[in-house]
């Protein structure tokens, strides 16, 4: 595995602005981690038109505590778990080394973990800020505990633009309104893409790690329109939570097939009393299966 940790300063150059307004209300600095492993044993080298050749994305949410940042979590439970808001990025590290031990053939795969703390101090972004994320689009935040999706908007831009990533699968514990649904058994996939949903769900079979597709319902885009920027950072009102934060995402994805796996359910064991371990056979699955498919 290669690896390369920018600072807050190389992430201010590339534009990252989602990234760092939810990281700038904590002391401790921002890293965006980008891990790579190359395939010993490949048919050619990677191009666009060499189809024996992959190169996947993985992103994995690393909110490494998350208070919610001035809309702060309130209730008996509002923070209690919330060292489990690197979920996604655990998967995504965890794959990292099922996958470098394993040694596909014929892949190359970005692992891309965005890793920031969403805390309070006088430089915290608050309710009515513009942020402008790495491909040019303006974001109008209208509530700090929903940053996630900020963070996860520059390192899509990253994979899918600065690393040409042909398939993204990004994992994060992103909504409370898919747990809601779905619970603790399986985990919401989202894509637009019906070949690539099919792919996913025949990796969730292989490996027993549950996933259930759940619409993106392309008129609730109308949420996310703000007068003052491209996008707000949260729909309209209550319903379909985890739905418009998906279609959130999708506006910094162009170029790649894309897949959003929320697993916000997924992530803990209650009853054990700690993290789960959920995504990591999920993501090996995928990689494997994606080397599998390559043209002889």
């Amino acid at each position: 595995l290669l690896c390369k940790v920018l600072d807050s300063a190389e992430c201010e150059q590339l534009g990252m602005g989602g990234f760092l307004g939810v990281a700038r209300g904590s002391e401790t600095q921002a890293q965006f981690i980008h891990l790579t492993y190359r395939a010993t044993h490949s048919r050619g080298r990677f191009s666009k038109k060499n189809q024996s050749y992959k190169r996947l994305g993985m992103i994995g949410k690393s909110v490494l505590f998350d208070t919610g940042g001035y809309n702060i979590k309130t209730g008996p439970m509002g923070m209690t778990y919330m060292k489990l808001d690197c979920g996604g990025a655990a998967a995504v590290l965890g794959a990292a080394h099922a996958i470098a031990s394993l040694q596909p053939d014929n892949i190359e795969v970005h692992f891309v973990i965005p890793a920031c703390e969403n805390m309070i101090n006088e430089r915290a972004m608050v309710p009515g800020d513009i942020l402008k994320a790495s491909n040019g689009k303006t974001i109008e935040v209208l509530n700090t505990d929903a940053e996630g999706r900020l963070t996860l908007a520059d390192a899509l831009v990253y994979a899918d633009k600065m690393l040409g990533c042909q398939e993204i699968v990004e994992l994060s514990t992103l909504t409370g309104s898919c747990s809601a649904a779905l619970g603790p058994a399986m985990a919401g996939i989202f894509t637009t893409d019906n070949d690539m949903a099919e792919q996913i769900l025949r990796v969730s079979d292989a490996c027993g790690e549950k996933v259930w597709r759940l619409p993106m319902e392309q008129q609730y885009q109308d949420d996310l329109k703000s007068k003052l920027a491209t996008l707000k950072n949260l729909g309209s009102g209550k319903q379909a939570g985890a739905i418009t934060a998906a279609l959130f995402l999708q506006h910094f994805v162009e170029d790649a097939k894309y897949t959003h796996v929320d697993m916000a359910g997924t992530a803990f064991n209650f009853k054990a009393g700690q993290a789960s371990g959920w995504g990591v056979r999920f993501l090996t699955e995928w990689a494997h299966q994606q080397a599998s498919s390559v043209a002889m």
